[in-house]
């Protein structure tokens, strides 16, 4: 059985961790790299920083955070926010991330994702796909930290993601994002049964049972948390210790 992993996704705006509630409004939650160093030492498998105000800049500004945590944090760590070519992927890399996460840029040109993969291995390439149902009952893309619709359907989104050469998918639901309602897990299972690269469950997770649903409902290969674990609502090793009570397979910590 596949290990589930267990990430924790940090939201970043300047030198900030923040948090959001379907991706509006900002609550300053404190300094990134302690949450993160906290993480780590609580048995996290993976790191997501995002900066969140990256796209509207056309540059993203976590390096100096990134450098940082590098120093202290030895899990793999994805990076987000404001990646427009495979120069800045490669920085980042350099920087010290291990993944490069990427939303706009992929659905303004899907060319994107085959260079990225082509230049840096799929393996480092997550495209990030934050969803909302519409009226018409499809769900659809949205860019730029939610705000803008693209008119694509996700389900097509995600198998083209796949066919250019991604690695991973992080999916969101904007409108569970933040609400502690838990995850979408229609939205989850209608993707993750369709590709064959991993999905990321992201948006809504507020107690244990969460994580149960969504690995075994929804068929999720990774759970990116924030809300739960910023606020000491959860913590890292009693939900992998609940993990193992439900017979799902999590890195021991």
């Amino acid at each position: 059985m596949k290990n589930i992993r267990v990430i924790s996704r940090m939201d970043i705006k300047g030198p900030n961790l923040i948090k959001t509630i379907r991706f509006e409004g900002l609550r300053k939650v404190g300094d990134p790299n302690d949450f993160a160093l906290k993480y780590y030492n609580d048995g996290v498998d993976e790191i997501i920083f995002i900066d969140i105000v990256a796209s509207l800049y056309q540059r993203n500004n976590l390096d100096a955070i990134l450098k940082k945590a590098t120093k202290n944090i030895f899990v793999p760590i994805t990076v987000g926010g404001g990646v427009r070519n495979v120069d800045d992927a490669q920085r980042l890399l350099r920087a010290g991330a291990d993944k490069i996460a990427v939303n706009t840029a992929a659905i303004q040109n899907p060319d994107l994702i085959k260079d990225l993969s082509t230049n840096i291995g799929s393996q480092s390439v997550v495209i990030s796909i934050e969803a909302k149902k519409n009226i018409n009952g499809f769900w659809e893309a949205y860019i730029n930290n939610g705000r803008d619709k693209t008119g694509l359907n996700v389900l097509d989104w995600s198998k083209k993601i796949q066919k250019l050469g991604a690695g991973e998918i992080l999916l969101t639901s904007v409108d569970r994002e933040g609400t502690r309602k838990g995850f979408d897990l229609d939205l989850v299972k209608l993707v993750s049964e369709e590709v064959n690269i991993p999905v990321i469950a992201c948006g809504g997770m507020y107690s244990l049972s969460c994580f149960e649903n969504i690995v075994k409902k929804a068929n999720a290969d990774a759970v990116a948390m924030s809300d739960c674990i910023h606020f000491n609502r959860l913590n890292i090793p009693d939900i992998k210790q609940f993990a193992i009570s439900k017979e799902i397979s999590v890195r021991k910590l």
